[in-house]
């Protein structure tokens, strides 16, 4: 079930798009004062479309760039790594320009 774009996240959707187990987030949210989803009855949790984004940073800061959860804190505080600035969409855009490259260049290369 795919939700519209901008549409609240439960836990357990979140933690599947980032294939966590929804435990982490819980616990991220003790670390991360920024990851503040909405809870309602019976303390479901709905993460706004800023959560989201957040907390696919921090998934990239801790998983991807091997951040410790210490190093992360600073980072998201500091505001000063790059891979905040990126999206993952723009990310994957930028690996496929580089993967067409690299097809083209040894395309080239086998010609030869």
């Amino acid at each position: 079930m795919n939700k519209t774009e901008g549409a609240f996240l439960t836990i357990g959707e979140l933690a599947g798009e980032l294939g966590l187990a929804q435990h982490i987030l819980r616990y991220w949210e003790t670390r991360f004062p920024q990851l503040r989803p909405l809870q309602r009855a019976g303390n479901r949790r709905y993460y706004r479309p800023a959560d989201v984004d957040l907390a696919r940073r921090i998934h990239h800061l801790l998983n991807v760039e091997g951040f410790t959860v210490k190093g992360a804190q600073k980072a998201l505080e500091e505001g000063d790594s790059a891979a905040l600035a990126v999206s993952p969409q723009q990310a994957e855009e930028d690996l496929l320009t580089r993967l067409e490259t690299i097809r083209a260049t040894l395309a080239r290369a086998i010609a030869s």
